[in-house]
Formats: structure tokens, sequence, C-alpha cells
């Protein structure tokens, strides 16, 4: 097959995803890699060319990779995630509005374009925590205890933010991984609490949890996702979102996001209708594959490395 990565400037020198083309390309597929932000592309001509089988973005929020993905699936092409969805899931307001419309455990949502306009709160919803609309991989979030307290939260040249009642929980986040219906969860140490004890590391999936994450690809139409779950006291409350994470911790993760990227381009892609339909499934998972070999057939194969091209 015939692929192409879009890969954001903050992951040109990432393992994630260009192991994962690496691991392609030694299986025998041809790969290129296209830096969106720094290579002169003539952009019309290489979209509607056609020659690829799918197109993968690892991107970053704001980055122009999303761009050209949404380009490429608007002449028909298959795309890794659905660009549709991995928009819906960057920008963390949407996102809040699609998970409550369709029953998700996810709190409550506050927007505002500086932290201490969050100060209308009801006082009952404190403590708070705020975070860039945009953000990613923890970056930004922030616990405010009370009203008074706004103020310190202020971080210039953030653009819109977005504020959820804090869930108390043991100083750790549940991170589950999806690979194309196959679940791997792993303990982690919370954002909030970066000096807490927590041994990090791969854990049982709750049945509960599961169903959840199952539940988000039904919705947002994703195949390669992560959710952030913190167990509360009234069970799990997903608190973020991610199209392609970093899988970390996840047994064999590359060889597995490989086959997992062959198997959606052959099939042109999810079938999953996700926000622009109502879903018609949730997958069901009756027993979790956590931590379970699940390696791709083509991992076997001793085709020779030809590299991988550079766009």
């Amino acid at each position: 097959m015939k692929l192409c990565f879009l890969v954001e400037e903050l992951y040109r020198h990432d393992g994630m995803p260009l192991d994962v083309a690496r691991r392609l390309s030694s299986w025998g597929h041809q790969v290129d890699v296209v830096r969106p932000g720094g290579s002169l592309l003539r952009i019309s001509e290489e979209v509607r060319a056609g020659t690829h089988d799918a197109w993968v973005l690892k991107t970053v929020s704001g980055g122009p990779g999303l761009t050209l993905l949404e380009a490429a699936a608007a002449v028909g092409l298959t795309t890794v995630n659905d660009a549709r969805s991995i928009r819906a899931v960057r920008d963390k307001v949407l996102t809040s509005v699609i998970a409550r419309q369709h029953g998700l455990p996810v709190p409550v949502t506050y927007s505002a374009p500086r932290a201490t306009l969050f100060a209308d709160v009801p006082d009952e919803l404190f403590p708070l925590v705020v975070k860039p609309a945009d953000g990613s991989s923890g970056r930004g979030v922030r616990f405010v205890p009370e009203p008074g307290r706004l103020a310190e939260a202020e971080q210039a040249g953030e653009g819109q933010l977005i504020a959820q009642p804090y869930v108390p929980n043991p100083g750790s986040d549940l991170k589950v991984y999806c690979l194309a219906g196959e679940f791997h969860a792993t303990l982690r140490r919370s954002p909030l609490h970066p000096d807490g004890p927590v041994e990090e590391g791969a854990v049982p999936l709750p049945v509960e949890v599961a169903a959840a994450a199952a539940k988000v690809g039904a919705v947002f139409g994703l195949d390669l996702y992560g959710i952030d779950v913190v167990l509360g006291p009234d069970g799990p409350v997903i608190v973020d979102i991610n199209d392609f994470p970093s899988f970390r911790q996840v047994p064999d993760a590359v060889s597995r996001l490989a086959g997992a990227v062959l198997d959606l381009a052959r099939a042109g892609g999810s079938a999953r209708t996700g926000v622009l339909a109502p879903a018609s499934r949730i997958p069901s998972q009756s027993l979790i594959p956590y931590g379970q070999p699940h390696p791709h057939p083509e991992a076997d194969m001793l085709a020779a490395v030809p590299g991988v091209a550079q766009i």
C-alpha cells in the first residue's frame, strides 16, 4: 500500500508516529512523510492526484495538517482518523457539547476567554479545573479552589478556556487507548497532582470504563484515540478525549498501530458515522483484550527496509 503521513513540526522527531511509518515501510509498504508546517507543497496536485491509499495525521491543535487531511477527505480519499472527528475533539467546547448530548460521563463545562470570568460559575461547583479549549497533553491545566483564586489562574495568550468542576480522585488518571477496537488502560499521575505517589503502568480495564471508551469511538467516529478518565466517587468521569495519542505503555504499540492503520486503509477508513449522524451502534466488548498479544499478520514479514520518503 501507499500511505501519506502528515506530521506536524512538534512531532517531527517523535517516535510516534515516525516509528509507525518506519515499521510500515519495513513491511514493504511505501510511506511518504509530509511536514505541513515545514515543507513547500503543491497541495492541490498532491491531494487531487489520489495516489495514496490513505492519509494519516498526527496533529497539534491549530496546526496546518488538519486542513490538509480535510482536503484529502473532501476529494474522497481515505483518512485516519476521519477529519471531521478530529476537529470535533480538538475543540474542547464542541467536544463537551457532543459528549453530553450523547450521555457520555463528561462534567458540565463552562467557556470564557479569561479565567477571571469563571467567577460567575456557581460557588457550589468549585473547585474548578481550568484549561485551554484547544489544549492537549495536560498543558495549561490548573486547579482553582475558590472564586477568589481565579486571578492567579490567568495566563497571557491562551485564547478560549474551559472550566469544569474538579472530580475528587486519588491523584491518578486512567488513560485508555483504543486501536481500532482494541483497548488498553494505563494508570498515570494526574497533571493536577504532579508529586503524587502513583505507580504508573498498565492496569486492568474496568468494564464500565471500557463501555464508555467504546461509546466515545461510536459517538465521535474515531478509530485511533485515547480518553482520560478520573475514577470519582460517583463512577468514571471522562475529562479529555484525544485523537492519535502517544499510546505510551501499550505493549508493542508500534506494530499494533501500524497494523491498525493498514486495516483501516484497506477498509476505506472508519465505518462509523460519528458526529455526522446518531451512532448506529456501540461496539460490544464482553472481554476487553487489555495487554494481550495482538500481532498484525504482516509483523512477521521479512521484507527489506526501503526507508521512509520525506516530502
